[in-house]
């Protein structure tokens, strides 16, 4: 009798519908990781998918916030026509399409381990949308029909804050070669902090590595298009709920043998509402004309990033969100801040949830700023923002100054804010005809509590 590794890896030859295999870090900001030029974290299992197949350069999550940026991966749009679901901790309506759930209809079967789509509800429906909960992707291979293809969400916790889970890996890291960020004040804790974030960044490759390995041992990882990626930024100040860079790009590796060629780079933009209608075209399902994602299979390549947030979490005084909509390409990123009087990392006191400047997770770096205010490294992360902002990436590639009233860039920041305008107007999105409140309204449903991160 055929063990049941023998049977996978027959039905694996079989030319059926290949697996879909995503491995999501929990807040994994790029460039951090090895084959992307960090010089102090490790990435091997990262950069081996890379090597066997693409490494996209200019990834980037749509929202930077945890449940919009998990509603547009699932959906494949932009997270303003979800309606709820832009705002973390808003519902997520079922009318919209959802890739795991097409492909369950066609035949896959679905699953995740960890963290799935959230924090947030569907409501009527009493599981995660990105399938059945599994304890492991072990538990899930160990359960499922051995002749159907399958399609498996492993959603790590890792590196998201406390960042308290790889103290042996950051005890072998040196920080003689990081790099701080300029809006960060290069500073003990500051270095301590992102010591540690990298720590859990290689906790979460290690996990990716050992998933990758149970694949290959069925037999099956030929047949599988593996993706590793993340939902948004990592949780510094001015990243997560950011639209600057490091809240918003993100690392992504795709390794899909027979469809991608491997060792290759990719310098054009990709989003993670790009993933919804590449899992359906490999497993040969139509897209639905709702996504306005592009496969990334297909000879499409993008040029340019639409950025958007609503609301965080709930720390404004009358759940108010910090509104946002802007553009990014490979020589701007051009923001619009649609309601600059409010505060952008929330509001100096304690609203609802987090705790001061609740936008801000709670770390090392943030109490050193809240306790010191060193300028300008302080008002670059919770002062208010004007109401435009522009900045030349090619000469500031950390985005700490603004070019928004530079009469020199004048041109670039009217072309770039038409654009935006544009796109608001072509996708939809309620600002665009004046809707202004709908998000403050949106029910949170996350818990009241103070002083611990909430995405």
């Amino acid at each position: 009798m055929l063990t049941r590794r023998a049977l996978l890896a027959a039905a694996a030859a079989g030319k059926r519908k290949p697996n879909i295999l995503l491995l999501l870090g929990d807040n994994w900001a790029a460039p951090h990781a090895s084959i992307l030029g960090d010089p102090t974290v490790r990435t091997p299992n990262f950069d081996r998918l890379a090597k066997e197949g693409v490494v996209f350069r200019n990834a980037c999550a749509p929202n930077p916030s945890c449940s919009p940026s998990r509603a547009s991966l699932l959906t494949g749009q932009e997270t303003h026509r979800l309606r709820d679901a832009a705002n973390l901790y808003g519902p997520l309506a079922s009318e919209f399409p959802r890739y795991p759930s097409i492909l369950e209809q066609a035949g896959y079967q679905t699953g995740f381990s960890g963290k799935g789509w959230g924090p947030g509800t569907v409501p009527g429906e009493s599981r995660n949308p990105a399938g059945d909960a599994y304890k492991s992707f072990d538990d899930f291979l160990q359960k499922r029909p051995a002749d159907k293809p399958f399609c498996f969400w492993f959603g790590s916790h890792d590196p998201h804050v406390p960042w308290n889970r790889g103290e042996a890996r950051k005890a072998s890291m040196a920080s003689s070669k990081m790099r701080v960020p300029a809006h960060l004040p290069d500073h003990a804790r500051t270095r301590e902090d992102i010591l540690s974030y990298y720590a859990e960044v290689e906790e979460f490759d290690f996990e990716c590595g050992q998933i990758i390995e149970t694949l290959r041992a069925s037999g099956e990882l030929d047949n599988t298009l593996v993706v590793m990626t993340s939902d948004n930024g990592w949780q510094m100040p001015r990243g997560l709920a950011n639209c600057y860079t490091l809240g918003v790009k993100i690392p992504m590796a795709m390794r899909f043998p027979g469809q991608i060629r491997k060792g290759q780079t990719r310098d054009d933009f990709a989003t993670l509402a790009d993933l919804a209608p590449t899992f359906l075209e490999a497993a040969g399902d139509s897209v639905p004309r709702q996504m306005t994602g592009k496969s990334l299979l297909s000879s499409y390549r993008r040029q340019f990033v639409y950025l958007e947030r609503e609301r965080h979490a709930n720390v404004r005084k009358g759940d108010l969100g910090y509104p946002v909509r802007g553009f990014l390409t490979d020589k701007y990123l051009y923001l619009r801040n649609l309601e600059p009087d409010r505060w952008p990392a929330g509001d100096p006191e304690f609203y609802w949830a987090v705790g001061a400047y609740g936008d801000v997770d709670d770390s090392l770096t943030k109490r050193l700023l809240l306790e010191t205010k060193p300028q300008p490294y302080f008002d670059l992360c919770f002062a208010k923002r004007p109401a435009e902002e522009l900045y030349d990436l090619s000469l500031d590639p950390d985005q700490v100054k603004n070019l928004a009233a530079d009469a020199g860039y004048r041109k670039v920041k009217d072309q770039l804010a038409v654009r935006v305008q544009r796109n608001m107007q072509e996708s939809a999105d309620p600002r665009a005809a004046g809707v202004t409140e709908f998000w403050d309204k949106v029910p949170y449903t996350g818990l009241k509590f103070k002083g611990r991160p909430i995405d």
